[in-house]
Order: structure tokens, then sequence, then C-alpha cells
């Protein structure tokens, strides 16, 4: 009687199941389209930068199974260097630029209310005759 119980219940919930992983499954497309986007002009970068120092480890003789463990070293710290300024820019485009923008906007408005509009220096000058 139980075991019919949960088989019939089972039956009931695998349809939903199924769609849940479908759903989650399409939120993952989005981020892996936006990964892709961001990460293969970040692996050129990353490619650009090491090649050089690759060639050059190379040239001084290095073993190449050396050359290669010091090129996956270089490429991993500049990742590291990479996604550290990238988290840099995207907190500086949300939390710095618009606070910035507000404060200059309001000492703009602020100080033209505060000087009437015209400017309030003394004129002295060459022609004071």
């Amino acid at each position: 009687m139980i075991w019919s119980l949960i088989k019939w219940l089972a039956m009931r919930i695998a349809p939903l199941r199924w769609l849940f992983k479908i759903a989650g499954m399409a939120i993952f497309v989005p981020i892996a389209l936006l990964l892709k986007t961001i990460g293969l002009p970040l692996l050129l970068i990353l490619g650009v930068l090491a090649l050089p120092i690759l060639f050059f480890l190379f040239l001084f003789g290095l073993p190449i199974f050396l050359v290669l463990a010091a090129g996956g070293a270089i490429i991993g710290l500049l990742f590291a260097i990479l996604s550290v300024g990238l988290v840099a820019i995207k907190i500086a485009l949300v939390v710095v630029l618009p606070i910035w923008l507000i404060w200059k906007i309001v000492s703009w408005i602020f100080c033209r209310r505060k000087n009437g509009g015209t400017d309030t220096r003394p004129d002295t000058g060459p022609d004071a005759a």
C-alpha cells in the first residue's frame, strides 16, 4: 500500500522535476554565452601577453616542461590581475560613477543658485582709468 502510494507520488512529481531541470539548464545558457563573449577575448589577451615570455624562456634554454609550467603560472597570474581589474571596473561603473555624477550635478546647481547666476567677482583690471 505504501509502496504504491510512493510510486504514484513519484510518477506525479517526475514530470515537474524534469521541467525544473530543463528550466534550470535554460538559465545557464545566457550565462554561458556571456562567459564565452568575455572569456574568449580575455584568453586572447592572456595569450598575447604570455607568448613573448614563453618564447624568451624557451630561448634561455629552459626545458619545455618548465617553460609550459612557468607560462601557465604567468597566465594564471595575469588572469587573476585581469579579474581583479574587471571587479574594480564594475564597482567603479555601478557605485563610483553615479555618486560622482550626482555630486557634480548637485554642486553645479547649488553653486549657480548661490551666485545668483552672475559672476560676483569685482571688476579690477588694467583699464581702471
